[in-house]
């Protein structure tokens, strides 16, 4: 039998949004839909000032900054933020604009920059960190093996709608309100979440919005 074709390598961003929202992940990557926001501008300004350090030495740690890395075994690839190396061990360092609340898609997206580095260093990453500008909090996350086997699920998950070209159905909830890709995203809904969606907004088909003239 010929050798298996190569897994399409995907951006460690995508597979966050992924998880995050498959549906706004699917839009932005192979329909390229998109929309700057105030948010996203202020995200991107955090990311551009936090990895233009380059190498830095604090004490006993040597702090890296922008650093591309892959892992040819899951098909992913990216940038972390920030790998702080002490005693040769890497460190990963998410940084966010919000201010804490957990989020399994940023847990996801650190999980993956271990398991790249992993591969890419063949030592073990058992630990990283998110870190809200917000809140001026660090979120400690541990990679153990139930993050681990969840994450290899988002990526296979992520693969097969993107390759399929497959979009996921819209799911109608709080992310809703402040997602860049709403807009283009509601007039693709199934009648039954839309109506879902606008029922818990209190507009359900024939009611007082209807009637208004």
């Amino acid at each position: 039998m010929g050798a298996s074709a190569p897994l399409l390598m995907i951006p460690l961003s995508t597979v966050e949004k992924f998880a995050y929202c498959p549906r706004q992940a699917y839009l932005q990557r192979v329909e390229r839909v998109d929309v700057v926001t105030e948010l996203l501008v202020e995200g991107d300004w955090l990311h551009r000032r936090v990895t233009g350090g380059g190498v830095q030495k604090r004490g006993d740690l040597t702090i890296h900054t922008a650093v591309h890395i892959q892992s040819r075994g899951l098909g992913v690839y990216g940038q972390a933020d920030v790998v702080a190396f002490k005693s040769n061990r890497p460190y990963p360092v998410e940084y966010k604009r919000g201010k804490g609340r957990r989020r399994f898609s940023q847990h996801v997206q650190l999980c993956l920059q271990a398991l790249c580095l992993e591969e890419m260093l063949g030592v073990a990453v058992p630990e990283g960190a998110i870190y809200h500008q917000a809140s001026k909090r660090r979120e400690v996350v541990t990679l153990d093996a139930a993050l681990r086997e969840q994450v290899a699920a988002v990526v296979a998950a992520a693969r097969e709608s993107l390759v399929a070209h497959r979009a996921p159905p819209a799911q109608y909830d709080d992310r809703c309100r402040l997602c860049s890709v709403r807009a283009m995203c509601l007039p693709q809904a199934d009648e039954a979440g839309l109506q879902r969606y606008l029922a818990r907004f209190g507009q359900t088909e024939g009611g007082a919005d209807a009637a208004t003239p």
